[in-house]
C-alpha cells in the first residue's frame, strides 16, 4: 500500500496528480493551517501567452485557521475566475468538455476553500480515469491532530496499513528516510520530469495549472505525463 499525504490546492499542477496516480490511497490534510500566499486558493494559467494568477477570494483567511474552516466568497471576483479561464482557454483543442467540468463545479461547490479545491481535484481524477482512493485528514484520522508533523504522518500511514509514503520533492527537506523507516515505512519523493505539449504554438511555459494541461491534451496523453516522474 502506497500513501500520499497533501493539503488540497486549487487546481495544482501536473506534479500533484503524478503524486496522486503513484499512490494507492491520497489523504486531503484538510486540517491543518491556511498558508498565505501559497496555492490553496490560487494558480496560475495562460493568458495571452504569459502566465496568469487566478484567485478565489476568500473570508477573513487567515495562518491561524484550518484550511477547512476558511469560506469562499462567491462575489464578483468568484465569477470572474471563471471568466477567465472561458476567456484564457476558449480556442484550446479540449476547451468544452474541460470547460463544462470547471462550471458544474463552480455552481456546485460548498462553502469552503476546501470543499472546491478536493472537489475539484477527484473530478480531473475521475474524468482521467484515476483509481486511487481519496481520504481526509479531518474525517478519516482526526484523532491524530495535535500530533508533531512527522508522526502524525507516520500515524496516517499505520491505519491505512501503507508500507510506502511517497512524499514530494519538496519535503527532503522536513522528512528523513531513517525516521519512517525505523517506524516500518519506507519513505520516497516524487520528482517530476520535464513536460512539454504545445499551447497555441507559442513558445511554452512550464508548470501552469493542471487546467493548462487539460485544455491541449487528450486523457490519453495526460496519462502518459502522469508517469513521467522519479522517485528518489
Amino acid at each position: 500500500m502506497k500513501v500520499a499525504i497533501m493539503q488540497p490546492y486549487f487546481l495544482p499542477y501536473i506534479g500533484y496528480f503524478q503524486l496522486i496516480n503513484a499512490v494507492d490511497a491520497f489523504v486531503f490534510y484538510d486540517d491543518v493551517n491556511y498558508i498565505k500566499n501559497g496555492w490553496i486558493n490560487r494558480n496560475r494559467i495562460l493568458v495571452n501567452k504569459h502566465a496568469n494568477y487566478i484567485t478565489i477570494p476568500l473570508e477573513k483567511a487567515s495562518s491561524f485557521k484550518l484550511i477547512n474552516e476558511i469560506n469562499i466568497i462567491k462575489n464578483k471576483e468568484f465569477l470572474k475566475a471563471l471568466k477567465t479561464i472561458e476567456l484564457a482557454y476558449k480556442k484550446a483543442p479540449y476547451f468544452e468538455p474541460i470547460f463544462q467540468l470547471i462550471s458544474q463545479i463552480w455552481k456546485d461547490t460548498n462553502n469552503t476553500i476546501s470543499d472546491l479545491a478536493v472537489n475539484t481535484c477527484k473530478v480531473i481524477c475521475q474524468y482521467l480515469k484515476l483509481e486511487t482512493k481519496f481520504y481526509s485528514s479531518s474525517l478519516d484520522f482526526s484523532e491524530t491532530k495535535g500530533m508533531e508533523r512527522a508522526e502524525r504522518l507516520q500515524a496516517i500511514c499505520k491505519k491505512l496499513g501503507a508500507s510506502e509514503y511517497i512524499n514530494t520533492i519538496g519535503g527532503t527537506e522536513l522528512y528523513t528516510k531513517e525516521e519512517f523507516k525505523n517506524k516500518g515505512i519506507n519513505l520516497n519523493f516524487i520528482k517530476s520530469k520535464d513536460i512539454k505539449y504545445p499551447q497555441y504554438g507559442n513558445e511554452f511555459i512550464p508548470w501552469l495549472s493542471i487546467l493548462d494541461v487539460l485544455m491541449f491534451n487528450s486523457p490519453k496523453e495526460i496519462n502518459i505525463m502522469l508517469n513521467q516522474f522519479e522517485l528518489v
